[in-house]
This record gives C-alpha cells, structure tokens and sequence, in this order.
C-alpha cells in the first residue's frame, strides 16, 4: 500500500533505475580504471553508476564487495590469490575463480595488461653505487626506504620481499604513493616502490631494479565483482565484456600520465578512452594542466558541498541529542562525572582512519553510515564537557530560590539551570561543528563523499589544484559554521543574559 501510494504521488520511483556502485583504491591507476568501468555501465543504460572514489587499501575494497557495499572493482590477479585468498601462488583465472566463488565472488575481463610492484631509485644514484638488481641493495643498509602503506603490510608486499632478499635497512617508512616520487627527486629518499605502469617512471628518470629471485608475481588487470552481478545486469555485463584485452600497457600508461602529468580529471580520461582519443600504442589527446578556479567550480562541487553538509550536520545533530543529556547526568550523579567524562575524552583519542575501519567491520558497510557515526564519536566530548561545566557554573543561590518558589528539578533545569548555562553549551555545539567539518573530510576514505573526495583524489595524483579545491572549501565551510554559530549566540541569547555573562569573572 505504502509503494502504490508512493507512486501515486511520485511515479518517477516506479521507474527509478538501480545504482551499481564501482569502488576504486587510492591510486592513480585504480581511479582511471573504475571511471571507465562506470561509465561503461551507464552507457549500458541498465542502471545508474556510482564511483566510489579511493575506498582505501584491499582490504577496505574486498570487505565492501563482500558486504554489497561496492558490486565490483578492478583489481589484480596476483593481488587476489596472494593478498585476499592468502594462496602460495597465483593460478590461472579457472582456479582463481573456483577459490573466490567459496565467498561469492568472481574475477573475470582481463584488460589486457599486467601492472606488478618493483622497486625503483633514481638513475643518477643507482649508477653511482652500481645498483641494478633488488638483491644489490641487500648490501647497502644505509640506503632510505620509503614504501607506500599498503606495500608495507600485504602479505606479498614487503614483510615477504625482505625475506626472499635478506634485505636489512636502518629507516623504512610510510609515505604516500603520489608523494614519493617528489620525496625521491628531492633527495629525501632512496628506494621507492613504483608499479610497473607508472607514469613518472620516465618523467623522473629512475631505475627500475631487476627482481633477479622473480619474487613477484603476474599482476593482470581484471574485474572483481559479486558472483551474482552479470545475471542481475546482463546489458551492463556484456558491455564490460567487449573491453577484455582492450587496454595495453602503453596506453594505461598514457592514462596514468594525462593525470598524474597534465592533472586531467579521472571522468575526462574515461571519457577519451571510450570514445577512442587514446590508441592503442597508447598515445593520448593533449590536455592543458588544470588551475585551481576549475577545479574548485568543477561540475561536482554542488554534490560534494550537499554530502559534506549531510555529514557534519548529521553527526551534530546526533550529538547534541545524546551530549547534552549525558553531561547532564554527569552534572547530576557525581560518581558517573568521571566515567562520562572519561569515556568521550577517550573516544577523542582514537584515530580517526582507525576507528572508520573498526565501524567497517562492525557494520559491514561502506559509505555514509558508518562515517557519521565516527564523527558522531567526535562530537561528544565539547558537548557533553560544556553542558557539564556550564550546568556547573549556574549560582547554588538561584538553585535555592528557584526550590524555594516551588520549582521541581525538572522544572528548575529547564526554566532556570539550562537557559544560564545556553551559552557555554552552545560554544560546544559550535566548536563540534566546526571541528566536524575539518575532520569529515575523512570520510572519502570508506566513499562518504565530501570535500575529502578532491584531497584524496588530489594526494593521489599530487595536484596541487585539487587538493586545494578541496581544503579551501571546507576551511571556508568551517568559518561560516563559526560566524553562523556566533550569530546565533547573539539571536537566541536575551541581551541580558550575554551582558550577565560577559561580565563574569
């Protein structure tokens, strides 16, 4: 009855397509290929695609296939059987299959190319110190490692590269993938790990060192997806079948290039792709470099500004509800101050890539949900400290009198306590607000959306005009949502009482 009546009114929803969501790692490579897997799913014209940009590392792209969160992804063979079915070697695409169709999964549409990890140092040093192969490192341990995160932890990544080589270094540490080819080339660095289709191999001049123990294995680009996604989309399924074989390692290249060189944006790249601009030796169309202006006007900031809004007053307004009422208690029962205090502050503490992951796997979801309970998390601790410290403050002589009246404490919290401590409590509420609207940019890290999709994107890549297009606006968002909040301390506050207050000692 509820449907018939919602067609009633809004007939379009009878005819709404199905979203299929396309997840994408934190790397340039991943980005390009999942723009063009989604668009080829709505050129289908199926169902409607979403790209859920740079969802995290393997782990955070395979839970959100597993949960329905994301319907496929592109991914690696060599990633698949040794990162996420933990196998000893990489089979052939039947056996890999046969292994994932135990979790309801599939790899298939091999793209046509193989991207495997190396390890790479400048030409310049390499030559110096005679350097060619992985195993020559092994007796240089004065040489500085900066591995990408994901390589620093996979099981095929580095823990089991050290091994197989014996290799011994005083410093290895984390860096970003698009940062450290700037790291490299300033001499900040020695040793980077690099993909084999790397756009800035050539551009920076490095070495790619020869892996003499054939320790890595074949990394051919396919599709993951939900074992049960071709017979739900059969239109969307053979149009993503008609790209197997379709990209050569030279043109993945020239793709990885026109963004990471030219910054040109993920889609504009999808789109030339499909309509042939780049060929199959892989030389691609000329783009002029992106400015700040159009990335900040770009076509998505409407969409972006309405998800970082949806995500900062989501999660405010869930923590006024609850905040308020447990710095209350906290006031009223003395023994339980402590351990409410406590406990948000605790939660303040927690890192916030740490505790997305924990709600991840708690949920068994991706995206917004999970991300506004997060920064719900974050909101307690000035709200529910300044409910408490102005509750607190309020006079025990106007406590006496209003109990000497007849007041009950119910009434004289709400008639006498509360309007006195309004202020201290709502500079909680503002300092939440604006610190939500900072730390939401997080959440393009499990496809929340939000200014934090161009900062990732743009970290990706190292554009500078991006990862400005997308700090700008939230450190704007975050004044305005201050100077709103002072505007509303002035309109809801009697001038009386700002008077009384402001001349407290």
């Amino acid at each position: 009855m509820l449907r018939l009546l919602l067609l009633c009114f809004f007939p379009a929803l009878g005819f709404a397509q199905p979203e299929v969501n396309v997840g994408s790692k934190r790397f340039t490579e991943s980005y390009i290929l999942a723009e063009i897997v989604a668009r080829t799913v709505e050129r289908a014209g199926e169902a409607r695609a979403a790209h859920r940009q740079g969802l995290g590392n393997t782990a955070i792209l395979y839970s959100a296939l597993k949960s329905g969160a994301i319907q496929l992804y592109p991914e690696y063979t060599g990633t698949i059987a040794l990162e996420l079915l933990g196998l000893r070697s990489v089979p052939d695409l039947a056996e890999l299959n046969r292994e994932l169709a135990r979790h309801g999964l599939a790899a298939a549409i091999p793209l046509g190319f193989s991207n495997g990890y190396a390890l790479a140092m400048l030409e310049s040093r390499a030559g110096a110190l005679g350097i060619t192969r992985i195993s020559d490192l092994a007796v240089h341990p004065e040489l500085r490692l900066a591995l990408s995160q994901e390589f620093l932890n996979r099981r095929d990544g580095w823990p089991a590269l050290q091994r197989a080589y014996g290799l011994r270094f005083a410093e290895v540490r984390g860096l970003d993938h698009g940062l450290a080819y700037e790291a490299l080339a300033g001499g900040q660095i020695d040793v980077i790990d690099v993909y084999s289709t790397d756009a800035k191999i050539a551009r920076y001049s490095l070495r790619v060192l020869v892996d003499d123990r054939q320790f890595f294995p074949s990394y051919d680009a396919v599709i993951l997806h939900r074992a049960d996604w071709p017979a739900t989309h059969p239109k969307s399924w053979q149009a993503l079948q008609d790209m197997a074989g379709t990209i050569s390692a030279e043109r993945m290249m020239h793709m990885n290039a026109a963004a990471e060189l030219s910054a040109v944006p993920f889609p504009k790249i999808a789109q030339d792709f499909l309509e042939g601009r780049f060929s199959a030796s892989g030389a691609s169309p000329q783009h002029e470099r992106r400015s700040f202006l159009p990335a900040l006007l770009g076509p998505d900031f409407g969409r972006l500004t309405a998800q970082h809004l949806l995500l900062v007053f989501a999660s405010l307004a869930l923590g006024i509800a609850t905040g308020v009422p447990l710095g209350i208690w906290a006031n009223r029962a003395p023994r339980a101050r402590a351990w409410v205090l406590g406990g948000v502050g605790v939660l303040q503490t927690l890192p916030s890539l740490a505790l997305l992951a924990f709600l991840i796997a708690a949920l068994d979801r991706i995206g917004t949900v999970p991300a506004i309970i997060a920064l719900f998390l974050y909101a307690l601790l000035p709200i529910v400290r300044n409910t408490e410290t102005g509750l607190a403050a309020v006079p025990h002589v106007l406590k006496d009198s209003a109990t000497a009246l007849g007041l009950e404490a119910g009434a004289r919290l709400r008639l006498i306590e509360l309007p006195l401590a309004a202020r201290t409590i709502l500079a909680g509420i503002k300092t939440s607000a604006v610190i939500n609207v900072g730390t939401a940019t997080i959440a393009a890290f499990v496809g929340a959306g939000g200014y934090g999709e161009r900062i990732v994107a743009g970290l990706a890549v190292n554009d500078h005009a991006l990862l400005l297009a997308g700090a700008v606006p939230a450190a704007a968002m975050a004044l305005a949502v201050q100077w709103s909040f002072d505007l509303l301390d002035r309109l809801l506050l009697p001038r009386g009482l700002r008077q009384t207050r402001a001349h407290e000692p």
